[in-house]
């Protein structure tokens, strides 16, 4: 697959997706993708011969390490692959891979850095099949976000990303939980380096292969949210500063001006 610049490489971040994974890699448009990266975390079903079987680039963790661990891989090899621009896609085809377009035409056109799928912009969420109580969940969680935040989104809590590199290059991503809260934790981290982060609509699937975290899970995670609210409140207040939340940039910067500082690179 070959496209113009900007470099596109597509991450997925895989675990148990044999059943979804080929539908996912036929819908994404080859014409406009470079490489499509798949980062298996653990499975034990066949992910990694349907993998093979596409040609895809893998990269296997040997056990299951967790959902934040997986982007962290993928995002550590796209960049390292050059790529410019990043979208993940989950292999469960719950979001709809032929969208990639629509994802990445405002990092294309310099109107964003990062670039949120949301499912909560267009139809009705709970007519796609989305449970109610994950549904006003979200709303919840994204009212109080954008409190923190001081922004307006409709959705944070999507899986269908893009970012620029120069995002990923410049926040501290690696510091992030190997779970599922790492998702919120990059976007704090985006917020704080003032980004600019825009949202586009996108259908999505509910089906009994497509991923979907159980009421206990989804509490635990909405429980991990507010607490990392209340971090990044303490942090932008000046109470406790966090370097997880500063960007790698301003945190060089503040080495520079250390008088008798000296480092080597």
């Amino acid at each position: 697959m070959k496209s113009e610049k900007p470099k596109l490489v597509v991450v997925m971040p895989a675990f148990n997706a044999a059943k979804t994974l080929k539908m996912t890699y036929y819908d994404l448009p080859s014409d406009i993708v470079d490489l499509v990266m798949l980062v298996d975390d653990g499975s034990s079903d066949e992910t990694l011969e349907v993998a093979r079987q596409l040609n895809l680039e893998i990269f296997i963790h040997r056990r299951n390490f967790g959902y934040g661990a997986n982007q962290k891989t993928c995002y550590i090899e796209a960049l390292r692959a050059g790529a410019e621009i990043i979208v993940m896609v989950h292999p469960d085809y719950q979001y709809d891979p032929t969208l990639l377009p629509r994802i990445i035409e405002p990092i294309e056109q310099e109107r964003a850095d990062v670039v949120l799928g949301s499912r909560l912009l267009g139809l009705s969420p709970i007519a796609q099949g989305m449970p109610w109580w994950k549904y006003y969940g979200n709303r919840v969680l994204t009212k109080i976000e954008n409190m923190v935040f001081g922004l307006q989104l409709s959705e944070y809590h999507t899986g269908y990303r893009a970012y620029h590199r120069r995002v990923l290059e410049n926040i501290n991503f690696y510091s992030n939980s190997d779970n599922f809260i790492f998702d919120q934790e990059i976007i704090a981290q985006a917020v704080d380096a003032q980004v600019k982060i825009v949202e586009v609509s996108v259908p999505t699937r509910y089906f009994p292969e497509a991923s979907s975290a159980s009421l206990a899970a989804s509490v635990r995670y909405g429980l991990e949210v507010l607490w990392l609210m209340f971090r990044y409140r303490l942090h932008k207040s000046g109470t406790i500063r966090q370097k997880q939340f500063e960007s790698l940039r301003l945190r060089y910067r503040k080495l520079e001006k250390t008088p008798g500082d000296s480092h080597s690179t």
